[in-house]
């Protein structure tokens, strides 16, 4: 589309990253899409897209700063979505997760400057602030790194926190909640539930207490569109996405067994669970400065999005079964 505005991804092919250039792309942008480079040029789930709405996919390492200024030549937006965001991975090799999140971040801070990208939407996490004081969660409640994970998240946060106010970049931080849909590994604990749930037979699961703000990764993409255009007062911001109100691991629960038509027996698994002093009990989204800066807020109800990630499950099971299951 000629002059059509350019955006890059990073982490295009993962779960949110593969959502959001599919909604670029419905919006006009030109869009480079980084990918991890491996042996086989997989391109993740950016191979779900139809091939005349692809975008034009680069595969490297987001740690290598040549490639991710390379990337970033002609680009008006970043959306930084590339990280290690698995929780128990964290545990286990936290220096590979802590380093990784930060460098990648400040490779792609140093692209936008480098190259004169106009602004760079950086992608946090609720889990950031640990488990909540407050019934529902604003963008000023205090962070509380409770997994390596975490900890790596609110360091490269802010990184792009300096980077507005030491070098007068344009930033904004997105905080997702709890997104889910299509396209989400088993790692996620509704896309393990459901791929458990249609393979019939007793569900194991971590810890059913934990509450969450789920919301729908179309809901979390347009989010993104938005931040890209947001005006002045959003820049050097953090800013939560999610709906509003949180449930229950075992709410969930209830609510598959209720589309699919029958009751799932489910067992909680010691091995699922996390440490005491790392989970997080519950997190639920003040959404009031995404609807007043952004102008967005979710469209989706739980119950339609749940139905919509059974579809996508049933229709994908095999792509599932070697993946890493939730804890």
């Amino acid at each position: 589309m000629a002059g059509a505005r350019k955006a890059l991804v990073t982490g295009a092919g993962g779960f949110i990253g593969s959502h959001l250039v599919e909604a670029l792309l419905a919006d006009g942008w030109e869009v480079v899409a980084t990918v991890r480079y491996t042996s086989t040029g997989a391109i993740g789930y950016l191979a779900d897209l139809a091939p005349g709405q692809r975008p034009e996919i680069r595969l490297g390492n987001l740690c290598d700063e040549e490639f991710v200024r390379d990337c970033a030549k002609g680009v008006d937006t970043i959306f930084h979505l590339g990280a290690h965001i698995s929780i128990p991975h964290s545990y286990v090799s936290p220096r590979d997760v802590v380093v990784n999140n930060v460098v990648t971040t400040v490779n792609a801070l140093e692209a936008a400057r480098s190259q004169g990208v106009r602004r760079l939407v950086h992608t946090s996490t609720s889990e950031v602030f640990g488990t909540a004081q407050t019934p529902s969660i604003d963008e000023g409640h205090p962070l509380h790194a409770q997994s390596p994970y975490a900890a790596s998240k609110i360091a490269a946060d802010k990184v792009v926190e300096s980077y507005n106010r030491a070098f007068g970049l344009e930033t904004i931080t997105v905080r997702p909640f709890n997104t889910y849909g299509p396209r989400q590994s088993r790692r996620a604990v509704i896309a393990h539930l459901i791929h458990q749930a249609l393979a019939g037979g007793t569900v194991r699961l971590g810890s059913l207490t934990p509450r969450r703000d789920f919301t729908f990764v179309t809901d979390t993409a347009r989010a993104f569109v938005a931040a890209a255009d947001a005006p002045e007062a959003a820049i050097g911001r953090h800013v939560n996405l999610g709906t509003g109100t949180d449930v229950a691991i075992a709410d969930i629960v209830t609510m598959v067994g209720e589309i699919l038509g029958r009751p799932l027996d489910v067992v909680e698994e010691a091995a699922r669970i996390r440490p005491s002093a790392s989970e997080v009990m519950r997190l639920t989204a003040d959404n009031r400065l995404a609807r007043e800066l952004l102008g967005w807020q979710p469209r989706i109800s739980l119950q339609q999005g749940l139905a919509r990630t059974i579809d996508w499950v049933a229709a994908n099971r095999s792509r599932l079964d070697g993946q890493d299951q939730a804890r």
